[in-house]
């Protein structure tokens, strides 16, 4: 039996034998194809982002868990959610094998850590979702985990470069990405975590289009924390309300810095109109807009 595509000697031969520019062109095509190979999860990371989506909509929780470089790619997407879409920190966990490191040490052995496993999984509870990321998707830490997970009533989303690994068997959703062997025979750090950082952008990205904190391509569920941010929402505010930046720095002010109520307050509400428009259409900022729209229409 053949090993898995991610310990298999890299096809292009010894890229310590090659040129510093033959070498850094192979480590590119590397990239590439490994980006490529998730062309082929497209439909199952639709489907998984409104499984994400529906466990933000009922105050439940997602849970990043990982093991190396792929808790490295974990760590990266949950931590960005608060700040570009407005999720709530407390709505997002990340359980990486051995912690997440202060310093750059990742000892490997916390990989073969099932205790810890358990141990990370204790608190989920039926309807959070658990996001479960390995190379190999054989990790002990990984699998443990995933089963865990799963007895416990999450649903289990598993991103794996090998298929028919053990950790894609155990999940609700499986999102394999094949990438070929690495440039550096073993190092998945490379391709594998490439393609697992675009599907991780991509699974994260289309929750927030489908709860609503996109509209007209912008992120109007961002959180306004610092300069430029709160540059950024008032750029958002006056190109969506159609106001100048006064008025929309002044509704972002009256919006305590929620930047899809301002639009909202900028467009002729107050702010608790506002909270209540959102309150009743979800979070979808068109609907909302459209009913200011119809009520300033049937004033006139």
């Amino acid at each position: 039996m053949p090993p898995p595509t991610t310990e298999q000697l890299p096809q292009i031969g010894a890229i310590d034998m090659l040129s510093p520019h033959a070498a850094t062109q192979a480590l590119l095509d590397g990239q590439m194809a490994a980006l490529d190979a998730v062309r082929s999860a497209l439909p199952t990371l639709a489907d998984a982002s409104e499984t994400m989506a529906a466990t933000i909509r009922t105050g439940n929780s997602l849970i990043y868990i990982a093991a190396g470089s792929s808790g490295l790619m974990a760590l990266a997407d949950g931590c960005e959610l608060p700040g570009t879409f407005g999720i709530p920190p407390s709505s997002i966990q990340i359980h990486m094998a051995g912690g997440i490191p202060t310093d750059a040490s990742m000892p490997g052995n916390t990989e073969d850590d099932t205790q810890a496993a358990e141990l990370a999984t204790q608190n989920i509870q039926k309807g959070d979702t658990a996001i479960v990321i390995s190379a190999s998707g054989s990790t002990p830490f990984a699998v443990t985990a995933a089963k865990s997970a799963k007895a416990k009533g999450a649903t289990v989303i598993a991103i794996a470069n090998n298929p028919a690994s053990p950790l894609l068997k155990i999940a609700d959703m499986q999102i394999c990405l094949q990438t070929p062997p690495e440039a550096i025979a073993g190092s998945t750090r490379l391709g594998a975590g490439t393609a697992q950082k675009a599907a991780l952008n991509m699974l994260s990205s289309m929750m927030g289009i489908r709860l609503g904190h996109v509209y007209q391509g912008q992120m109007v569920n961002v959180v306004a924390d610092n300069a430029k941010l709160v540059q950024r929402a008032t750029g958002i505010i006056t190109n969506i309300a159609g106001v100048p930046s006064e008025i929309a720095k002044a509704a972002l002010h009256d919006s305590n810095g929620n930047t899809k109520q301002a639009i909202l307050v900028a467009s002729g509400c107050s702010a608790q109109e506002a909270n209540d428009l959102l309150l009743a259409h979800d979070g979808q900022l068109g609907p909302c807009l459209q009913s200011i729209t119809s009520n300033k229409d049937a004033i006139v």
